[in-house]
């Protein structure tokens, strides 16, 4: 899924509402990526068609320790979800974020609490060894 920013918004709003416009008529899903950490805008979220926000990683690490930064993560997947997009929480470390973000409601939930970042040819072997611990069946 291609990636945006929020910077991206800040050098020319109009021309990327464009791009991302036709873009998602040529088939493809657009995400917010760093949703929080930079220009923020929510007059501008509001005019650029987007099919998921991806959470910056700085507000997840922060989250568990500082009861604003929690209290933005809750009101930043609202906002999504009253947009109707999924969100995805990044840089998952540690159980109790985990926990944290389910009860929020947040949608997809990556980071290395779950795995590093592996090549392609790893990921099938990575996917056959949970298959295997939780007991479900062979992918093959």
């Amino acid at each position: 899924m291609p990636e945006i920013t929020e910077s991206a918004f800040a050098d020319n709003g109009e021309r990327l509402i464009e791009i991302v416009t036709q873009m998602r008529k040529d088939g493809f899903r657009i995400e917010m990526d760093d949703f929080g950490s930079g220009y923020s805008s929510l007059n501008m979220l509001t005019s650029i068609p987007i099919d998921a926000l991806k959470l910056d990683m700085g507000f997840i690490r922060n989250m568990s320790d500082d009861p604003k930064n929690r209290k933005l993560v809750e009101l930043m997947i609202d906002i999504a979800h009253f947009w109707g997009v999924p969100v995805i929480a990044e840089g998952v470390e540690e159980e109790h974020q985990l926990n944290l973000l389910k009860e929020m409601g947040c949608d997809i939930i990556q980071g290395y609490y779950f795995s590093p970042p592996v090549p392609a040819d790893a990921f099938e072997k990575l996917i056959e060894k949970e298959i295997r611990l939780r007991g479900a069946i062979s992918l093959r």
